[in-house]
């Protein structure tokens, strides 16, 4: 025999033994575990056609280079279990033996799914590598919508509606290089945590009516929050905490929040900047004594002032949600490094910025201060700080009624 087709007579039966990706339509098995089931382990195609899906039982998904696929909110999955499990639970079959296991390149796409009070997690997807998620409702889960644990490479979450999830949105922990773009998030506990990871990128996305948080980064670094619309939280717009450094949050809308709109409980070498925020509560911006060598500018912080003397809101009503409000930056005593410069504040409840207590290397120049203070118990300097060697407070304009 030939050398190369001596070579061929021994190849073909090995490649003849490792499976090919292949298409599988959910409509011809008798359950969607079944049809995740007939996927071989080289991945594939899953499609479920339009209908209604009940389970009781979290749906396994095990391989990888998989894409599973549905008709738009028509293909809904609805998550009956009662004891907190997840609808799809997206994990190595053999992590817990090899924790070095991993599943590559899993995707959905184009579907909704939902729970109850007593379920779980939407999707709940442990060291999943470059896990794609688009166009997907995942609303009304007892847990989170999403839950990336250990999903280390690539993870991208883009134009999906996460509502009414009685956790979060998204809980993200121990992942690199992430994308959630575009997404839509409504009354969830809190819209986003990240936390323990790196170089979070979200842009673009819709936050409104969360029952606590916006958005949370913990020990995060490396990472922009840009171009969000971020509306009225019973908490705080977004927090970094825990050891955040190198992130810049910028030119998103923040708006309207009975806590704060930024809070800097931890956060060092961060930009706030070109950002809006109005109607918040307590505070626009806090930096607190753990948050060092930030910059504050270009900013515009304001209350419902529309022009001509008027504002949209009135001074008091039945609610807080339905009352004017304005706040500037909250420094707390401690702060060492920090510039405010080039913002406007206008219409606001406190001062433009403030310490009680002595910060250190301080600049705060070339701001705008339109009628601030508007419920101060008594007057007080619109920047107010106390003064130092290492405190420079110089060229703001502060134009007096």
């Amino acid at each position: 025999m030939k050398p190369f087709l001596l070579f061929a007579a021994l190849v073909a039966p090995c490649l003849a033994a490792v499976s090919a990706p292949s298409t599988v339509d959910a409509s011809k098995f008798p359950d969607l575990q079944a049809a995740l089931d007939a996927l071989p382990e080289a991945g594939g195609l899953l499609t479920l056609p339009p209908g209604l899906y009940e389970i009781t039982e979290p749906l396994q998904v095990t391989t990888g280079d998989t894409r599973i696929m549905g008709a738009g909110a028509a293909t809904h999955i609805r998550n009956l279990n009662e004891n907190g499990a997840p609808a799809f639970i997206l994990r190595p079959k053999n992590l817990d033996k090899d924790s070095q296991s991993r599943l590559w390149r899993v995707q959905m796409a184009d579907l909704r799914i939902s729970g109850t009070e007593k379920s779980g997690d939407g999707i709940f997807a442990e060291c999943v590598q470059e896990i794609y998620l688009e166009g997907l409702s995942i609303d009304h889960h007892g847990g989170h919508g999403v839950n990336l644990k250990s999903c280390f490479e690539d993870p991208r979450i883009a134009d999906c509606i996460l509502t009414y999830n009685r956790k979060r949105g998204i809980e993200i922990f121990d992942c690199h290089d992430i994308v959630v773009n575009a997404n839509h998030f409504e009354e969830n506990q809190d819209a986003l945590s990240c936390v323990n990871s790196f170089n979070l990128c979200m842009n673009g996305n819709n936050i409104d009516d969360h029952l606590r948080h916006g958005i949370i980064i913990e020990n995060t670094y490396g990472s922009v929050v840009s171009g969000n619309m971020i509306e009225e939280c019973n908490g705080t717009a977004l927090i970094l905490d825990r050891d955040c450094y190198g992130i810049t949050l910028s030119a998103n809308v923040i708006a309207h929040h009975l806590e704060g709109g930024i809070d800097l409980r931890d956060a060092c070498g961060c930009t706030i900047s070109a950002n809006t925020f109005t109607i918040a509560h307590r505070f626009s911006v806090r930096v607190a004594a753990a948050s060092e060598r930030n910059t504050i500018t270009g900013n515009t912080f304001c209350n419902t002032y529309i022009g001509m003397g008027q504002d949209k809101r009135p001074a008091q009503a039945k609610t807080p949600m339905g009352t004017d409000e304005g706040t500037g930056i909250w420094v707390e005593n401690g702060v060492n490094g920090l510039t405010i410069n080039g913002n406007t504040f206008s219409g606001l409840s406190t001062e433009a910025a403030w310490c009680d207590g002595e910060v250190k290397n301080l600049i705060v120049t070339n701001n705008l201060c339109m009628d601030c203070g508007r419920k101060l118990a008594k007057p007080k300097p619109w920047l107010r700080f106390a003064s130092g060697a290492s405190v420079l407070v110089k060229d703001n304009l502060t134009p007096q009624p």
